[in-house]
């Protein structure tokens, strides 16, 4: 059974960091590629960050320069390194497993599967 679970979410000050993780189990991420995404109140969800199952990343221009996206092999956990946080980035955020139908850094909803539950960042000012 394919399964992702997420945690490291936090109540945290602006310009403070955190780190997200995502264990999966069911597979291994080194053979897919994966994203994080996020979900504000009232927002449609949308991508934060990609990495490709060759390394490559790819990351949206809100994030770029404070966000990271790696992932340790021999943990089959996918992290999201969060700093210079800001009360925008406040959203419960999922991590997926690309599945196809589309190019992976494009980092579309619809190209993604195996959604975790969420872990909730909350961003105060």
């Amino acid at each position: 059974q394919v399964q992702l679970v997420e945690s490291g979410g936090d109540s945290v000050q602006a310009g403070g960091s955190l780190r997200l993780s995502c264990a999966a189990s069911g597979y291994t991420w080194s053979t897919f590629s994966g994203a994080w995404f996020r979900q504000a109140p009232g927002k449609e969800r949308e991508g934060v960050a990609g990495l490709a199952k060759g390394g490559n990343t790819a990351y949206a221009d809100s994030v770029k320069g404070r966000f990271t996206i790696s992932r340790d092999n021999a943990k089959n956990t996918l992290y999201l390194q969060m700093s210079g946080l800001k009360p925008e980035d406040t959203a419960m955020y999922y991590c997926a497993r690309y599945r196809g139908g589309g190019t992976w850094y494009e980092l579309r909803e619809s190209y993604y599967s195996d959604w975790g539950q969420g872990a909730q960042v909350t961003v105060s000012s």
